[in-house]
């Protein structure tokens, strides 16, 4: 008996397909195995993958590892994904700052603006022809604030509103005399300017509506009196305020806070011509990725010094080079996949974690080194397990011949294969010569995506986001999911699911810690996987079929881990329908669904002639395998 085994080493998980090859020549696929990637794909860390994988596959074949005749590898072509900032790292606003942060117990309603005053303050200080806003720190308690309030009230102050420390608001609302807006929870008041002219404003309770005033600029410019100039400086506040129950807006002095910007920049594409196109960022992805395909294909991406856009890159070489100890003169970006999106950004001068969503695009960069460091990784292999390591082929090339044993496919054909950093496409047309492209920006992107606009910083948690549906423990015996649709439960939920946004998987539900419906979880999970796997589906198409027309396309099948999505392949369907193409997700060898598509393919390309027979594939594939052979040979 001899074992050849095909390793398809991916951005997030390693694959193996184990083929046992009978003295006869007759071929078998015994197992295979699934294994999460080790370091960066394509480097020397990926080994310690590799060979848990096969040990995986090995055990399910009752045999040793020791009795691998031959280990295929894929050709692994790293990416790195980032995100650059469209206008800004850092929104900060001159002669102006912000505090609150829309607690859900604010006191009072309406708009109030005075002066900012310790509520310990000396009354004789102040006159009663001044407006007043309240600060009550921490060490004051509610009863003691009221009736301080109160007071001063009776003695024929005017005092608009209050700004508090802890969770009060409501307790120092129902002991006043007066309605004014009251804003709590403001954990840092120790921050806040003092003697400044502030606005307070609570949208009213149980109303549904949101503050009006502080979320407009001119409403802003109006209470504060506002030049035009300042007026357009005030406009990232108005913006993180939108959608606010409560909110606070302060003046402070001149010179207090002051303005800083870093650039989005400019990206220069250069083509294998040498030609060169610059594309401002800030002009967003379809810019951007127009002048890519105008330019395709490309030799290069750089950045702008200085710039977000120019660290963005650097870091990516800089990591790359690190990782394959080569230079990084050496490295080339010869792709970016860009994507609008909105990420929310740290106000300075705020005093309590406000934040404004500012427009960015995500960027993921195919990078490119000189010389692929696969051989380290076979070298380390060969030590590891004593047995002949091969680099097989292109991963797009060995997908279309895993993808070919899907019941029912035919070529022409064309795949792809949707895995975590990249999307790979191959075409085999009438003559089953194939042609291949390798595009940045998958699964992992779409991560990226949610993680930046939820402001999770937690890519575990978007991970979670991105492949499972939502929903709403709205009694404990019943769940509303995402779509509408109820689910009863034959147990009740536990107590502290009740009322909350919840993950449905596997028949749990995890409480996702984010103040968000399910509605808006899906708008925002389903948009990302459209703006990455959508078009770059169809940008890896265009590309490779030989009329650069999908029209043309009778099969396209999905293959790799994106494939699995619960949503993904039937967007990617739905958008190939009015071509007329019969696309859907891979059932490669007739079992294994979209997975393990290159990792069957590597061992597929490497048999000759008809060794392969006992294999149920279609035969055409053999004639193809049979040029594949001599190619690689």
């Amino acid at each position: 008996m001899a074992y050849i085994a095909g390793v398809d080493i991916g951005n997030s998980s390693t694959e193996v397909a184990l083929l046992r090859r009978s003295v006869s020549g007759e071929t078998e696929f015994v197992a295979d195995a699934l294994y999460r990637t080790t370091g960066l794909k394509g480097t020397k860390k990926n080994v310690p993958g590799v060979v848990k994988a096969l040990k995986q596959a090995t055990k399910r074949a009752e045999i040793d590892v020791s009795e691998i005749d031959r280990v295929l590898l894929n050709e692994a072509a790293p990416v790195i994904g980032d995100v650059a900032m469209e206008t800004i790292t850092e929104t900060v606003i001159t002669e102006s700052t912000m505090i609150g942060h829309d607690p859900s117990t604010p006191g009072g309603t309406g708009l109030g603006t005075g002066k900012t005053v310790e509520i310990t303050a000396d009354r004789d200080e102040y006159s009663t022809n001044e407006s007043i806003i309240f600060l009550v720190p921490e060490t004051v308690d509610f009863a003691v604030a009221a009736e301080l309030i109160n007071e001063w009230t009776e003695r024929g102050y005017d005092v608009e509103g209050a700004i508090v420390q802890k969770d009060d608001a409501v307790l120092i609302h129902n002991r006043i005399n007066i309605d004014v807006p009251i804003v709590d929870e403001v954990r840092k008041l120790d921050e806040v300017p003092r003697e400044q002219r502030a606005a307070v404003e609570v949208a009213p309770p149980a109303s549904g509506k949101t503050i009006n005033k502080l979320s407009n600029p001119y409403g802003i410019a109006t209470v504060f009196d506002l030049s035009p100039e300042e007026t357009k400086k005030i406009i990232p506040v108005a913006r993180a305020l939108v959608g606010n129950k409560s909110a606070v807006v302060i003046k402070t002095p001149e010179g207090d806070v002051e303005e800083r910007t870093i650039p989005a920049g400019t990206l220069r594409i250069i083509d294998e011509r040498g030609n060169t196109t610059e594309v401002p960022v800030d002009e967003g992805a379809d810019v951007i990725m127009e002048a890519v395909m105008n330019s395709w294909p490309v030799a290069d991406v750089q950045g702008e010094s200085g710039s977000n856009i120019g660290g963005m890159l650097n870091r990516a070489r800089s990591n790359m080079a690190e990782v394959t100890e080569q230079s990084m003169d050496s490295i080339e970006i010869r792709d970016i996949m860009a994507v609008d999106t909105l990420v929310p950004q740290k106000v300075e001068g705020a005093v309590a974690g406000e934040h404004s969503m500012e427009s960015s695009v995500a960027l993921a960069a195919m990078v490119k080194t000189q010389q692929l460091p696969m051989q380290q990784i076979a070298d380390r292999i060969t030590e590891e397990l004593d047995t002949e390591v091969v680099i097989q082929g292109i991963e797009a090339n060995m997908a279309v011949l895993g993808s070919l044993t899907t019941p029912g496919t035919d070529h022409p054909i064309a795949i792809l294969d949707m895995g975590g950093g990249s999307t790979d496409a191959a075409y085999m047309d009438e003559k089953k010569e194939i042609e291949s492209i390798h595009l940045s920006g998958a699964g992992d992107m779409v991560t990226m995506l949610i993680d930046s606009e939820f402001g999770l910083d937690d890519r575990d948690l978007a991970e979670e986001i991105k492949i499972h549906p939502s929903g709403k423990v709205e009694t404990l015996f019943s769940v509303r999911q995402e779509d509408g649709t109820v689910n009863f439960l034959n147990e009740p939920a536990a107590p502290e699911l009740f009322g909350r946004t919840v993950l449905l998987k596997d028949g749990d539900m995890r409480p996702v810690p984010l103040d968000k419906s399910p509605e808006e979880i899906r708008r925002v999970r389903r948009r990302a996987k459209r703006r990455v796997f959508v078009r770059n589906a169809k940008r890896a198409l265009n590309i490779i079929t030989p009329t650069e027309s999908i029209r043309h396309l009778p099969f396209v099948v999905m293959v790799g881990r994106s494939a699995l999505d619960f949503e993904i392949p039937e967007m990617i369907s739905d958008a190939m329908a009015e071509y007329g193409i019969v696309c859907g997700s891979a059932n490669v060898r007739g079992e294994t669904g979209p997975r393990n598509a290159v990792a069957t393919g590597l061992v597929l390309s490497h048999i000759e002639g008809g060794s392969f027979l006992d294999i149920d594939i279609p035969e055409e594939l053999s004639s193809a395998l049979e040029r594949t052979a001599v190619q690689q040979n």
